[in-house]
């Protein structure tokens, strides 16, 4: 028998990590480019109601400005040349579309709330604005849950774009917020990362309501439950979740 190939030494076996970037023109280039993506994901995964759902990311250099996807504009046909710079106060620096100032209001108000996250996600997903209508948290039920156990927020009360700066203050220090009568809404120090959060929560309430209607879920125990978000619940294990489905769309060039 022909020996056994020998092992390939780890430094020479390729592993993706977050970029980091020194010059502000770069990193803002990068920034547009996944937003751009992760919109375009959302549209294949239907994540998308009309002129529902935002995804913003913060400008790297200029402070209260964000990049966010245009009013009206469907997300699979969006690419970083299409999305707008906008202020905290809504209004438009850089691009040629309108904003839907209601919907960004909110997401100013969390990333003022919130100067360690990045990114903003708020998107119309069936299953989370399904565990919104009940009012509940998130459920030890998987693995894949345990990343949001005591780590996301419920508002339990409807809240209106009027609200902007009680949703700010809602989403405290975590990840997640669950909004009752809306859905779901995550942060993360990248646009990867608050994606996959987005994207891995909307699983978890799809899972627990498929569970709770198949019969009495058993939760995972609370040490274990700790355990398994302290390992895999941090934004870098995000980033590297997320890699899959970007690659999914990275090489679509958008169509507009």
């Amino acid at each position: 028998m022909p020996d056994q190939p020998a092992p390939v030494p780890v430094d020479r076996l390729r592993f993706e990590m977050p970029p980091a970037h020194t010059d502000p023109a770069e990193e803002r280039a990068y920034r547009k480019e996944r937003l751009a993506g992760t919109l375009r994901l959302f549209a294949r995964l239907g994540y998308e109601d009309g002129v529902a759902g935002h995804v913003s990311a913060r400008d790297p250099e200029f402070d209260d400005c964000y990049w966010v996807n245009p009013f009206g504009r469907a997300f699979a046909l969006l690419g970083p040349e299409d999305l707008l710079l906008v202020d905290g106060d809504g209004r438009v620096l850089q691009g040629g579309r309108r904003v839907n100032e209601l919907a960004f209001a909110v997401h100013a108000a969390v990333h003022r709330a919130r100067p360690d996250a990045v990114a903003v996600v708020r998107a119309p997903a069936p299953y989370g604005r399904a565990l919104a209508a009940l009012g509940e948290l998130l459920a030890p039920l998987t693995h894949e849950a345990c990343a949001f156990y005591e780590d996301h927020a419920l508002l339990d009360e409807y809240a209106g774009a009027h609200d902007a700066e009680r949703i700010g203050r809602a989403i405290g220090p975590y990840k997640a917020l669950v909004l009752r009568h809306h859905g779901l809404l995550t942060v993360g120090g990248s646009v990867d990362a608050a994606a996959w959060w987005f994207v891995a929560a909307e699983r978890a309430a799809q899972v627990q309501l498929i569970a709770r209607a198949a019969g009495k879920p058993v939760l995972i125990d609370h040490h274990k439950a700790v355990a398994t978000r302290e390992r895999f619940g941090g934004d870098l294990a995000a980033w590297v979740s997320y890699q899959p489905l970007w690659q999914s769309v990275a090489d679509l060039p958008s169509t507009s």
